[in-house]
């Protein structure tokens, strides 16, 4: 609003008069008298509040800046990484919530840049095999004697199905 009010209250030289008295055929109203005394000690106060706010922020920036570059400087080739499900689309799932997070493990075949990596992607997801390191995760092995138990399906009317043994726990949504 202050640069707006200066741009509008400078005589421009190929018209000799205000912009603002162009565009509205009047001059431009001050609200407040900026002379007064008083009032100057608040927009030194105003000032310096701004000045720490821009300071902090600023270390913040340059904190996240080295946080991001950390992350992105760990990614190698032959690395297994998951991929997440975010953006990709699954015909045989139509309903999303249903979908795992992340699939995988997929290997990365080149690091392109230090925020985008090249996978070894199966050729019937169809999608790009270069990805942003915000859409990929470690893979993590399975602790040893960890169980992953397979379901098997129950064939009903021709259409594979699971069969609930109980419901655990519920929630409102």
């Amino acid at each position: 609003m202050i640069v707006e009010f200066a741009v509008n209250n400078q005589i421009y030289t190929a018209t000799n008069i205000l912009p603002f008295i162009a565009n509205y055929s009047r001059e431009l109203r001050m609200r407040a008298n900026i002379r007064r005394k008083g009032k100057v000690e608040k927009v030194i106060e105003f000032a310096e509040k701004m000045k720490r706010v821009q300071e902090e922020a600023r270390t913040a920036l340059r904190k996240v800046q080295k946080d991001i570059k950390r992350y992105a400087e760990n990614w190698k080739k032959s690395n297994k990484v998951m991929l997440n499900t975010r953006d990709l689309i699954f015909k045989k799932r139509p309903v999303k919530k249903l979908t795992k997070k992340y699939v995988g493990p997929y290997e990365i075949k080149e690091v392109i840049l230090r925020n985008v990596v090249k996978l070894k992607l199966l050729v019937s997801m169809r999608i790009h095999l270069v990805v942003n390191i915000s859409r990929i995760e470690r893979y993590k092995k399975l602790v040893r004697k960890q169980r992953v138990e397979k379901l098997k399906p129950v064939e009903v009317d021709g259409v594979e199905e699971w069969e609930v043994e109980k419901i655990l726990n519920k929630r409102k949504v």
